[in-house]
């Protein structure tokens, strides 16, 4: 005989009241989740038919070796890629070691010496300080490149402060105005495409028509019915281990936009003269072609797990960025501590929820790129994904956690209990 007692919810100790208040909660989140998966049809529509318009068979899953010349599998993921991002042209390589590394081979492919980079959201994130040389004095960065730097912090309120960009644009005559979609350790909402981004790049075209546009997708993919490059970006940027890689990709990153942009990046992605024709891989290009298909269902189901956080610790008095029910640009949801205790009990109730590594306790250190320690947890099949259940914080005041991702609404839902179990010992949640 099985012992009901050790399987399901009662083998992690979830008490019953706890089991009530999510549920509570996912009652009052059903038009929220009825969003959300509206936009997931519309996206899942959109990448079936990239798919099907590049007449995808199992030839392109096979691995090539040496230069690469006519990898129809890197091609093709290019152009389905591009399709599925609402651009004309795509690099999508499995050699991108992260977010960062394709974001810098974009910057340093469209700037040239003498050239000033304009951030429009403010600061980047920590991980590009020093490869731009906003601090730091590190080899190869931009600014020993002869690319120079200038930002324009957010309104209060988190919005772009448009006159002032404008203003900035044509004082330093900026070649590119760089915007950063989602948070990074910021106490803002994500900004959304069409309502936040798009009247920006339309000032920015009006006032200088030849500045590029470039864009920090990461952890913004599929939340919206469109992407950024539908809304006259010139180039837009993310990590395969995020949202358009699904769960699925072991690896890599992506560059989207206009063919003209791309092409110039792909000369500083291998050789000037060579560009995209060299480059080969020789594991199989499946998991990439697999995870683009998943990408919109399964950040469908990271939203939902994000919506869910929300949603509990706003019911037990916590602030909570976004709210439950506000619209979503990435799949980051922001909740604040009164103490350092409580954020890294959070943090760990995020770990004990995983399925690899979840014997682990984590403990802030100090981790590279970062002015602060940091607490991450995160028990994932793939090394870092943050499209798999995550969280990680700085440790300083206001003590704030970052979480995101989860393959499944179910893990994410086990998540959000084991995560309220800890609260409600330390007497946050009753």
């Amino acid at each position: 005989m099985i012992d009901m007692n050790k399987t399901g919810l009662a083998a992690f100790g979830i008490s019953s009241k706890t089991q009530e208040l999510v549920k509570k909660a996912e009652e009052d989140l059903a038009p929220v989740f009825a969003r959300i998966e509206d936009t997931e049809y519309h996206n899942q529509a959109k990448v079936l038919r990239a798919l099907q318009e590049e007449k995808i068979a199992l030839h392109h899953f096979a691995p090539t070796t040496g230069y690469g010349y006519d990898d129809i599998g890197r091609d093709t993921l290019d152009k389905v890629f591009a399709r599925a991002l609402d651009a004309e042209d795509a690099l999508v390589r499995p050699q991108f070691t992260s977010g960062t590394h394709a974001i810098f081979t974009a910057l340093s492919g469209l700037l040239e010496p003498g050239d000033v980079m304009l951030a429009a959201t403010g600061r980047p994130y920590d991980t590009l300080e020093k490869a731009i040389g906003i601090s730091g004095d590190e080899y190869g960065s931009l600014r020993r490149q002869g690319v120079f730097y200038e930002e324009v912090p957010l309104t209060e309120d988190g919005k772009i402060d448009t006159p002032a960009v404008v203003k900035a644009l044509l004082e330093t005559d900026a070649a590119m105005v760089y915007f950063q979609r989602s948070r990074g350790y910021s106490w803002r909402n994500a900004l959304l495409p069409e309502t936040d981004l798009a009247p920006a790049f339309r000032a920015v075209r009006e006032a200088k028509p030849d500045c590029l546009i470039v864009v920090d997708n990461c952890y913004g993919e599929f939340t919206q019915k469109a992407e950024a490059t539908a809304f006259g970006a010139d180039v837009i940027i993310g990590s395969l281990i995020k949202n358009p890689g699904g769960g699925i990709a072991p690896t890599g990153g992506y560059i989207a936009g206009t063919h003209e942009a791309i092409e110039r990046i792909a000369q500083r992605l291998t050789v000037p003269g060579m560009g995209r024709e060299v480059g080969s891989y020789a594991g199989s290009y499946m998991p990439f072609y697999q995870g683009v298909f998943l990408a919109p269902h399964t950040t469908a189901q990271s939203l939902k797990t994000a919506a869910l956080f929300a949603r509990v610790f706003e019911n037990c008095g916590m602030e909570t960025l976004p709210a439950s029910d506000a619209p979503r640009s990435d799949i980051v949801q922001s909740l604040r501590f009164k103490t350092a205790e409580a954020l890294i009990a959070f943090c760990r109730s995020i770990q004990a929820a995983s399925p690899v590594d979840s014997f682990v306790v984590p403990e802030p250190w100090d981790m590279p790129g970062y002015t602060s320690q940091v607490i991450m947890a995160a028990g994932a099949f793939v090394q870092g994904s943050s499209i798999e259940l995550s969280a990680d914080a700085p440790i300083k005041e206001p003590y704030t956690a970052y979480m995101q991702g989860g393959l499944t609404y179910g893990h994410g839902r086990l998540g959000v209990m084991l995560a309220l179990e800890a609260m409600r010992k330390l007497n946050i949640c009753e």
